[in-house]
């Protein structure tokens, strides 16, 4: 059982969650991921570690409410438990010897751009964060993220915080400016795809932490795989973390739709559930 120690809603939809976890935090790294699941019965939902304290004991989960499962874990409140835990789970991020690094969060995809620039931060390299939202009121972790980078720029779709337009447009202006030698992006699969495809024109090494389906997180069941230049590769075992100028992303989102309409399912208690 994995105690809450606090819970806390970033927004309509995404909550944070720290929970009481020594031996996972002990062990993990930015880039990992853990598989967390409400109690014996309920499914296992993989989400990022997007913070953690080897001295407290403590890892940091954040999380969007859009299925049942979801749904349910936001219900729950601090000093309540969790049934299981699982991870630390896939490979840590690969940072290499940056000199200067962009790290691009889109939406909830920020939970995980924040460790990610954390520790480049903690490394000594200069970071700068571009951080994607539809709208000012689903921005989250803006403080935390100012905290760990030289400069922070917010972009949003309608312009209702930040600068409005996307995340490739402040990136362009960035390469254009120099200096740049990595770029991380973390989000939705179509905004790591152009993001991808603006730094392979620059030559800029690109890493993308992806998302497909995930089933078991032990490469077993085979639902995460993903194509990465002439190779099948399992995003639980050999990512999340692989070089964008590689990744089939047309060939991930078909993947990742697979199960729409099963998603969208009635409950046998009436009402419909999605997810």
């Amino acid at each position: 059982m994995y105690k809450i120690l606090e819970k806390r809603d970033l927004n309509s939809a995404v909550t944070l969650m720290v929970l009481h976890a020594p031996l996972i935090a002990a062990k993990v790294k930015a880039g990992q991921f853990v598989i967390v699941k409400i109690d014996e019965v309920g499914e296992r939902i993989p989400l990022t570690v997007a913070d953690f304290s080897k001295e407290d004991g403590t890892v940091t989960i954040i999380f969007q409410a859009v299925g049942f499962t979801t749904r349910r874990m936001r219900e729950l409140k601090a000093g309540d438990y969790l049934s299981d835990v699982a991870g630390p789970l896939g490979m840590p991020t690969e940072f290499g010897a940056p000199k200067k690094a962009v790290v691009i969060g889109g939406g909830v995809g920020c939970a995980i751009a924040f460790p990610q620039a954390k520790t480049l931060h903690k490394m000594g390299v200069s970071v700068d964060v571009i951080a994607g939202f539809r709208s000012r009121d689903i921005v989250i972790l803006e403080e935390e993220m100012r905290g760990v980078c030289d400069n922070l720029y917010i972009t949003t779709d309608d312009g209702s915080y930040g600068e409005k337009g996307f995340v490739t447009d402040v990136l362009k202006r960035l390469l254009d400016e120099g200096n740049c030698d990595l770029v991380i992006a973390i989000g939705p699969i179509p905004m790591m795809k152009f993001v991808s495809l603006l730094t392979k024109e620059y030559g800029v090494k690109t890493i993308v932490s992806l998302n497909p389906i995930m089933i078991d997180g032990t490469g077993m069941c085979g639902g995460c795989r993903v194509r990465v230049g002439d190779e099948v590769k399992f995003a639980c075992v050999d990512g999340p973390d692989f070089d964008g100028h590689l990744v089939d992303f047309d060939a991930l989102m078909r993947r990742n739709s697979f199960y729409k309409s099963e998603e969208q399912h009635a409950c046998r208690l009436g009402g419909a559930l999605n997810g």
